[in-house]
């Protein structure tokens, strides 16, 4: 791997294969495809890349894939994390790297609302992010080794970067100030969200946001310590970050409205 280039392997390899495609669409596999393959050849500490190309009369895939460490578990090593599915909750905050001086931590999380179906498997865990819907996580009793970077993409999207790059952005500044953070990634398995040191795994890092949107997707309820510690306690030291929760049931609804009015 010493020496790869992304932007060769592109050049050479794979830009070619798409040069009939809509500029939008190119663009956007540029982007993508440019990414996957750095941080492969920068934080895999694998040996070999391969990348695998599909392409249909309706869409394209790509594979990038390596035989290094594996991802979640690289960086449940370096963060001193508990369990490597915290390391999936993490990415998909976004802004969130192993290398702050060489990286923004942007790259998978943009790379994944670019595509209609991005995907990364590695070990035992399996992480994807759809246009239809947000991210969500599966264990898998195979241990793939290295890591797999799946993105796929209709060859007639509309979708642009630069909308992509505006949905979670300020539109004054221009800097990446919102996420959308999936809550039921806080939890280890089957087990209910209910205690603070939930939550505060959860709001790590909001501070670098102006807004984040937590999606309750899957969460039918949570703990009154859980509530507390994210919409009085972090709210409350935080007056910058705006929490707006989205897809919540009643009965979490009524833990959050019991929250606000303890202030």
């Amino acid at each position: 791997m010493a020496g790869l280039r992304e932007d060769i392997v592109w050049l050479e390899n794979l830009a070619p294969l798409l040069a009939d495609l809509p500029e939008n669409v190119r663009d956007m596999w540029h982007y993508g495809v440019t990414e996957m393959i750095n941080n492969a050849i920068d934080h895999s500490e694998g040996t070999e890349i391969k990348v695998h190309f599909a392409r249909t009369a309706l869409d394209t895939e790509i594979w990038v894939n390596d035989d290094g460490e594996g991802i979640f578990h690289r960086i449940q090593r370096l963060e001193n994390l508990y369990d490597p599915r915290e390391a999936i909750l993490e990415l998909a905050k976004g802004k969130f790297t192993t290398d702050p001086a060489n990286h923004s931590g942007e790259g998978i999380f943009f790379t994944s609302r670019a595509f209609d179906l991005f995907v990364i498997i590695s070990r035992t865990l399996y992480f994807s992010h759809t246009a239809e819907q947000d991210d969500w996580l599966i264990d898998d009793d195979k241990d793939i080794p290295g890591t797999r970077v799946l993105l796929k993409l209709e060859n007639d999207s509309q979708r642009t970067l630069t909308s992509i790059y505006a949905h979670f952005s300020d539109p004054d500044e221009f800097t990446f100030s919102k996420t959308i953070v999936p809550v039921r990634l806080a939890r280890h398995e089957d087990e209910k969200l209910v205690s603070r040191s939930q939550a505060k795994r959860l709001v790590s890092r909001f501070e670098k946001f102006k807004t984040v949107a937590l999606d309750f997707t899957g969460v039918e309820e949570i703990g009154q310590a859980f509530a507390d510690e994210i919409f009085r306690v972090f709210a409350s030291s935080h007056p910058g970050v705006e929490l707006i929760p989205i897809h919540a049931t009643t009965e979490v609804q009524h833990m959050i409205v019991r929250a606000l009015a303890v202030r």
